[in-house]
C-alpha cells in the first residue's frame, strides 16, 4: 500500500531511532522485553486509545485502531473512490463489511451510482 512521504520518513525515523533492538522481522515491537510483536491487534486499539485521550481528541463514534480504518474509509468515499476500491484497500471479505459507509453519502444527500439502487 503507497505511504504518504511524511509516513514513510515517520517510520524511518523510527527505525533508525525508536525500535528497540530485536532479531524480530515485525517493524512495531513491544517497547518492554521481549522485544517482539504484538500478540494481536487489540494491543494496537489500546495504544489508539490512549494516544487519543492523551490528546483531547474525544467526540467520535468509532474507538481505537478502527477510528483510523473509518476515517481512510470517509475520506475515500468522499474522494469518489467506490466501495469495491474501499473494501480491497481495507481488506473486507465481503461487500456487505464495506456497506456500512453508503450512510455516508445518504447523509451528504448524493449516493454512488452502484448503491443507489440498494440505498432506495
Amino acid at each position: 500500500m503507497p505511504l504518504r512521504h511524511d509516513v514513510g520518513t515517520a517510520i524511518v525515523a523510527y527505525i533508525r531511532h525508536g525500535r528497540p533492538a530485536s532479531a524480530c522481522r515485525r517493524l512495531f515491537l513491544r517497547t518492554l522485553a521481549p522485544h517482539v510483536g504484538f500478540a494481536s491487534g487489540s494491543a494496537i486499539t489500546w495504544i489508539a486509545k490512549q494516544a487519543l485521550e492523551q490528546a483531547g481528541i474525544e467526540g467520535y463514534a468509532h474507538h481505537g485502531a478502527h477510528l483510523f480504518r473509518h476515517s481512510l474509509a470517509t475520506d475515500l468515499l468522499r474522494s469518489g473512490a467506490s466501495f469495491a476500491k474501499i473494501g480491497q484497500l481495507l481488506r473486507h471479505r465481503s461487500i456487505d463489511s464495506t456497506r456500512i459507509y453508503a450512510k455516508l453519502d445518504i447523509e451528504k444527500r448524493s449516493c454512488p451510482s452502484e448503491w443507489c439502487s440498494w440505498v432506495s
